[in-house]
């Protein structure tokens, strides 16, 4: 079909069915909406990609494909259970190399991301995952920059996606770029989700990053836990380390990638976030409780991390 616009999701080992099919089902049902409201333009359809003795093999997920077509978008879904292992990865990293450079854009939702690395095309680029597995991720690719406040990150050439269940804004995402927002806009109220435009970090907590090898470091990560991050002076934190005052700091940032201050704000609001969903007590309260004299300050610092006032985020997450 000259006027068809293909998006393929790509079933590599471990992916989450239930993501590749409810992506499957969303474009169809965005499809089959603009041929009801006649709108012209691009017909949206969906193919499935998997490997086979080491060669892409199609299946035509929307059965309307022509089958000298190509993508315009090949989307890495979810997985399930540990990331993809370099030596499974490595066909489809070497055919995913070849699609983007022919003009394909790329897209990875969570876990995704591992098999999308292994590209070596995200390489010096900011990106999005899973808050739960960004360390893992920076570990394995060091080189690449993760942003798990942002639930999408569009570089117009390849597209990430934060958590599990972002499949769905990926989706809406590319039902806005193909079939335009009023589509995307009615599909989000049928399947009632919402629109393009939360963010990651109202649902993440804070996850600190355990695993650099610095044990002076990770002594005072600790102990700031132990202890509410109450005191964050940066004599007292230098001296748990037992390293001198600049010394410490250069190394808490790079083992963190933090300053000490935003560590321990960070901390503070983590746990204001769990007496604001499993506590009545006021937002003033709260805040004294976790280490603010002002409770204005406090809002703050709240609103800067999250992307919440604590009241929104009380009204969104209340158990």
């Amino acid at each position: 079909m000259a006027d068809a616009a293909e998006i393929g999701l790509v079933l590599y080992p471990g992916v989450q069915m239930a993501a590749v099919l409810g992506m499957t089902d969303l474009f169809n049902s965005a499809t089959e909406l603009a041929g009801e409201k006649g709108r012209a333009g691009p017909t949206l359809v969906v193919s499935h990609w998997r490997m086979e003795d080491g060669a892409p093999v199609r299946t035509d997920a929307s059965g309307v494909i022509d089958g000298a077509s190509r993508p315009c978008v090949l989307v890495l879904p979810p997985a399930l259970g540990d990331p993809i292992r370099r030596e499974d990865a490595a066909p489809f990293a070497a055919w995913l190399r070849e699609c983007h450079a022919s003009g394909i854009q790329l897209a990875s939702i969570c876990a995704g991301a591992f098999l999308l690395g292994e590209t070596g095309l995200l390489a010096g680029r900011t990106i999005t995952t899973n808050w739960v597995i960004a360390e893992t991720f920076e570990m394995r690719f060091p080189d690449v920059h993760v942003d798990t406040d942002r639930l999408l990150n569009d570089d117009g050439d390849i597209f990430t996606a934060g958590g599990v269940m972002a499949w769905v804004d990926l989706g809406l995402k590319l039902i806005d770029r193909f079939l335009g927002p009023t589509i995307m806009l009615e599909i989000a109220r049928q399947f009632v989700i919402d629109p393009p435009g939360r963010e990651q970090r109202y649902y993440s907590t804070f996850s600190p990053r355990l695993l650099h090898g610095d044990a002076a470091i990770l002594k005072v990560q600790h102990w700031l836990q132990a202890s509410e991050a109450k005191e964050i002076g940066l004599d007292g934190l230098a001296a748990q380390s037992g390293l001198e005052a600049r010394t410490f700091l250069r190394r808490f940032r790079k083992a963190t990638g933090l300053t000490t201050t935003d560590y321990c704000q960070r901390l503070r609001v983590a746990k204001a976030q769990d007496m604001l969903q499993f506590t009545t007590r006021s937002v003033e309260s709260v805040a004294v409780d976790v280490g603010y004299v002002d409770p204005g300050a406090f809002r703050k610092v709240f609103a800067r991390i999250v992307g919440l006032t604590p009241g929104e985020y009380r009204k969104r997450f209340r158990s």
